[in-house]
């Protein structure tokens, strides 16, 4: 199934039987030296129809009710992020199973939180989605999730104290959207002891109120010591979660995973753009780097209805347009 990924600029494919489900866009702005004045546009005459135009320069149209905005995190910096940058076989030690974030790992995190609630991103979003590892589930509690948890509050917390050597506060899930794990964000599987997880019901204490129930084994039956993942699994799996993540009813989702999950889901795209665009698109995230996206679906995949919508002719009455009204008027009807 191919997939692929539009900006403002890009080359549109024909439809098709073979045309891809869904695209993904990079939410695009416009510049201008001065944002209060209004930007003039400059219509020529040409000779030249529409087919004969490089539609490289073309903006891409689509139904509202037709896309969904996805907001791209990677975690914050783990402590395998320090080891493996020393030398790149830590990554085989045991030492980092399942790595917990840093404490500059942690301010990173802040920065995210208070960048996310001074533009009201942290208003929009109706879904945070968190692949099941320690650095994972920490990044997004504490750039997504609610403030200082409190006793006595009749709702549990959605980290505890000092959960995974955090040295940090218990965090509230007060006033945020629902969390939930999925497995098919996960790392690069296989191998690597940072990427594979804790059990859930280790999880579960130090995280009461995520949603860990679409999770089938409470082991890591998915990581294997003596296999790594390949790059195209890593696609084809991230192709799996776009394709879920687009069936689910909320229309605004924060998504926190990882770097070769990104990497290597995201690089399937974007191959019709510019490569500035292509580049926007695929490059390598940095710790706890957030961009956001669009998803369209272009082949039905999806069947929620407009909501801003408006069908018009309500009274109705005739309506005719002016060139068919004039038709009918010089042929006598």
């Amino acid at each position: 199934m191919a997939i692929s990924i539009l900006n403002n600029i890009i080359r549109l494919p024909p439809p098709s039987s073979s045309s891809s489900l869904l695209f993904l866009s990079i939410l695009p702005s416009i510049p201008s030296s001065n944002p209060k004045k209004p930007i003039r546009l400059r219509i020529r005459r040409s000779s030249a129809s529409l087919s004969d135009m490089d539609v490289i320069s073309s903006p891409g149209l689509y139904p509202l009710h037709r896309c969904k905005t996805l907001h791209l995190v990677r975690h914050a910096q783990g402590v395998h992020n320090v080891e493996g940058d020393k030398d790149f076989s830590n990554y085989l030690s045991e030492q980092l199973f399942d790595a917990h974030l840093t404490p500059l790992g942690w301010q990173q995190v802040d920065n995210l939180r208070k960048h996310v609630h001074e533009t009201g991103l942290s208003k929009k979003i109706e879904l945070v989605i968190v692949s099941p590892l320690l650095r994972t589930l920490q990044t997004a509690v504490g750039v997504f999730g609610g403030e200082g948890y409190k006793d006595g509050i009749n709702v549990p917390p959605l980290m505890v104290e000092n959960a995974g050597e955090s040295n940090r506060p218990a965090i509230s899930s007060l006033d945020c959207p629902p969390f939930v794990a999925v497995e098919l964000c996960r790392e690069h599987l296989g191998v690597h002891p940072c990427d594979r997880r804790k059990s859930i019901s280790e999880y579960r204490p130090l995280f009461p109120a995520i949603d860990f129930s679409l999770i089938d084994s409470d082991e890591d039956n998915l990581w294997e010591a003596n296999y790594r993942e390949k790059d195209e699994e890593i696609a084809t799996r991230g192709m799996k979660f776009l394709n879920w993540l687009w069936r689910r009813e909320e229309r605004e989702i924060a998504v926190v995973t990882h770097s070769g999950f990104l990497y290597h889901t995201l690089s399937v795209f974007g191959n019709d753009c510019h490569p500035s665009v292509k580049s926007e698109i695929c490059t390598h995230f940095a710790n706890c780097e957030l961009r956001s996206m669009v998803i369209v679906d272009r082949c039905m995949l999806g069947s929620d209805p407009a909501t801003t919508n408006y069908p018009g002719k309500i009274p109705s009455g005739l309506d005719l347009p002016s060139d068919v009204a004039l038709s009918n008027e010089r042929e006598g009807k």
